[in-house]
C-alpha cells in the first residue's frame, strides 16, 4: 500500500505494518492522524463513534485553538476535520477537556461530556451537530456530580445515562470532591442525579465510576467503580433505571499483587455475561462477570517475557463482529509503548499490534470496528506531532 500524503491537513498516513494474526488472518496497521496541538492533542479513553454519515467522530483533551480541547471528524481514509475548539465562551462556560467518547443519538446529533469548564468549573453535557454547533446541556456544580468522564449511553427510554468520576457526596471519598455519580439526561438538558457513591464512610458501595455504562438485555445498567468496596479495589455494579443500586461484586484490595483491582467498565458480550478490565492484578487483568455477579479472571497480562502481550490496560473493552473482544493497553508490548489485543470469550487472548513511538504510544481509549470491518482507535502521546495519533488496524482472513 502507498504512503498517503493528505497535504491540506497537513497530516500524514503511513502503514505502519503488515503481519499474521494467524494463518488465517493478516494484519495491516497504518496511521492516519498525527496530533500536533493546533489540531488537537492527547485523544482521550473510549475511542471513537462512526457517525450514520460514515465518518468517525471523537475528542481531544488539549489541543485546538485555545488548547482545551476539541470535537473533530474523520473520514475512513484519515482526512480530519475539527468541528468545535473548548474554552471558546468565556470563562470556560462550554466545557474544557473531553475526556470521554462521543455518542449519535436517535436525532442525529452528538452528546458527550467534559470533565472541567461549565458554569461552575466541574464539568459539562453537551451536544454537537455534525457541523459543529456545539449546546452546552448542563453544567454539573459538584453536587450533581463533577468530572464526568465517561461515554453517555442513549437507553431504550430515549435518555442519556452516565457517570461522574467524582462529586455527589461532597463529604465522603476525597474531602470537598466526592465519590461520583450516576445521572439521567433528557435529550434537552433536565438532569436526574440517579445515585451518589458511598453515602457513608467505607464506601462498600463503591467510588469513583472511571467508564461509562452499558444498558443490559434486562433494561437495566451495569458499570465498575475504580474504588471502594469490600476490598477496597472497586466494584462491579447494577442500577436500575430508576436508581436502585446493587453491587455485584467487589475487587480485592490493591496491595494484593495478584489480584484484580481499579476496574474500568464493562460491555455485554453475546452470551448475555460482562466483560471488563482492571489496571491491577499483576498488570491488569480481563474479567466476566455474570448478570448475577458471579466473577471470573480469564486473563492476566505480563503473562508473556517482558510483557509482550501488554501491561496496564486503559479505555474499555469493544465487542467485534467475530464475537470477541478488543482492547488496548497503555504499556507492554515489543517496545513497552503499549498494545492493541483480540481476546476470546473463553480468555484466549493475541496481541495484534505493538505501539513503537513513532507509530503512537500509551493508546487509552480502545478501539472501535467501522461498517467497513476495520478497527480505528487512538494513543494519547507519540506519533509525528507528539500529540497522540488515530491509526486503523484491519483483519483481513
Amino acid at each position: 500500500m502507498a504512503i498517503l500524503r493528505i497535504v491540506a491537513l497537513g497530516l500524514l498516513a503511513v502503514v505502519v505494518a503488515t503481519g499474521t494474526a494467524s494463518s488465517a488472518q493478516t494484519l495491516t496497521f497504518t496511521t492516519l492522524v498525527n496530533f500536533n496541538g493546533p489540531n488537537g492533542a492527547a485523544p482521550q479513553p473510549e475511542g471513537l463513534v462512526q457517525g450514520t454519515d460514515g465518518n468517525l467522530y471523537g475528542t481531544t483533551r488539549l489541543g485546538g485553538a485555545n488548547n482545551a480541547g476539541t470535537v473533530f471528524k474523520m473520514t475512513p481514509a484519515g482526512a480530519l476535520t475539527t468541528l468545535y475548539s473548548f474554552c471558546s465562551q468565556p470563562g470556560c462556560t462550554d466545557g474544557n477537556g473531553p475526556t470521554a467518547a462521543l455518542v449519535q443519538a436517535a436525532d442525529g446529533n452528538f452528546y458527550g461530556t467534559t470533565g472541567f469548564g461549565g458554569a461552575f468549573g466541574d464539568g459539562t453535557v453537551f451536544r454537537i451537530t455534525a457541523s459543529g454547533n456545539l449546546t452546552t446541556l448542563h453544567p454539573f456544580d459538584g453536587a450533581d456530580g463533577s468530572n464526568a468522564n465517561s461515554r453517555l449511553t442513549q437507553a431504550s427510554d430515549g435518555n442519556f445515562y452516565g457517570t461522574t468520576a467524582l462529586g455527589g457526596n461532597l463529604s465522603e471519598c476525597f474531602v470537598g470532591n466526592g465519590c461520583g455519580t450516576v445521572f439521567k439526561i433528557t435529550p434537552s438538558g433536565a438532569l436526574t442525579t440517579l445515585y451518589k457513591f458511598c453515602p457513608q464512610t467505607g464506601c462498600s458501595d463503591g467510588a469513583v465510576p472511571f467508564l461509562g455504562l452499558a444498558q443490559g438485555g434486562d433494561g437495566n445498567f451495569y458499570g465498575a467503580t475504580f474504588g471502594g468496596g469490600d476490598g477496597n479495589g472497586g466494584t462491579i455494579f447494577k442500577i436500575s433505571p430508576q436508581g436502585t443500586l446493587t453491587t455485584l461484586d467487589s475487587f480485592c484490595a490493591v496491595y494484593y499483587p495478584f489480584c484484580g483491582g481499579h476496574a474500568l467498565g464493562v460491555v455485554q458480550g453475546t452470551d448475555g455475561n460482562f466483560y471488563g478490565m482492571t489496571i491491577e492484578g499483576q498488570a491488569g487483568t480481563v474479567f466476566k462477570v455474570t448478570p448475577d455477579g458471579a466473577l471470573t479472571t480469564i486473563y492476566t497480562f505480563c503473562s508473556k517475557i517482558a510483557c509482550e502481550d501488554g501491561d496496564n490496560p486503559r479505555g474499555a473493552l469493544n465487542l467485534g463482529s467475530d464475537g470477541n473482544f478488543y482492547g488496548t493497553t497503555q504499556y507492554g508490548g515489543t517496545s513497552n509503548q503499549g498494545t492493541v489485543f483480540k481476546i476470546t470469550p473463553s480468555g484466549v487472548l493475541t496481541t495484534l499490534h505493538s505501539f513503537h513511538g513513532w507509530d503512537g504510544r500509551a493508546p487509552f481509549g480502545g478501539v472501535s470496528q467501522a461498517s467497513n470491518g476495520a478497527f480505528y482507535g487512538t494513543t494519547t502521546s507519540g506519533g509525528s506531532g507528539g500529540g497522540g495519533t488515530i491509526f486503523r488496524l484491519s483483519v483481513e482472513d
